[in-house]
């Protein structure tokens, strides 16, 4: 039995595809999966499974739309075990999420497409946004005084925005810091 954190792409996010964690917890337990809790209402659950990483992500995300009333097209699934969140923790870009007064810093999750290819979408603004590359993420860091001139959000405009999920940092290393209790 291993754990592992599930990062649901699209759950509650601008009043689109409501699910309740209470519910979301109910469904995984019904799906046989074990110690299950959710943390805040953006799709972020810890459980334990004997499955595979793949075949969790596979089974979550066949089985959410006969379970919740879900634009499936915005809905993906990325599953992560302890040791992966720990290496994005761990492998941040030096002083990154250090200065939360100042910076708004997030880890954007890639589901299925590579840094390299993601990495070009990304349009910083010099003096406002910053991005990294990292192990299956991509960090990213807005100046708080000037977050309405971030270009952060032209990504959405990009096909490959639907293979990410954005977590900001300090949910990032609250999972981490859940799954440590695990």
């Amino acid at each position: 039995m291993k754990t592992f954190l599930i990062l649901l792409r699209g759950i509650n996010v601008g009043g689109k595809n409501k699910v309740a964690m209470a519910e979301l917890r109910t469904f995984l337990e019904g799906l046989g999966f074990l110690d299950v809790s959710t943390y805040i209402v953006s799709g972020n659950v810890i459980l334990s499974s004997d499955l595979t990483a793949a075949k969790l992500a596979s089974r979550i995300e066949a089985e959410l739309p006969k379970a919740f009333k879900l634009d499936s097209e915005l809905i993906k699934v990325h599953v992560l075990t302890k040791a992966e969140l720990k290496a994005v923790v761990d492998d941040r870009p030096k002083g990154f999420g250090d200065h939360p007064e100042k910076y708004h810093s997030d880890a954007i999750f890639l589901i299925g497409v590579d840094v390299a290819e993601a990495m070009p979408i990304f349009n910083p603004r010099e003096g406002v946004d910053r991005v990294w590359p990292g192990r299956g993420v991509v960090y990213s860091e807005r100046l708080s005084a000037q977050r309405t001139k971030s270009r952060l959000s032209s990504i959405i405009a990009s096909p490959l925005y639907k293979s990410m999920t954005i977590r900001s940092w300090n949910t990032t290393v609250k999972l981490l810091n859940m799954m440590d209790g695990k």
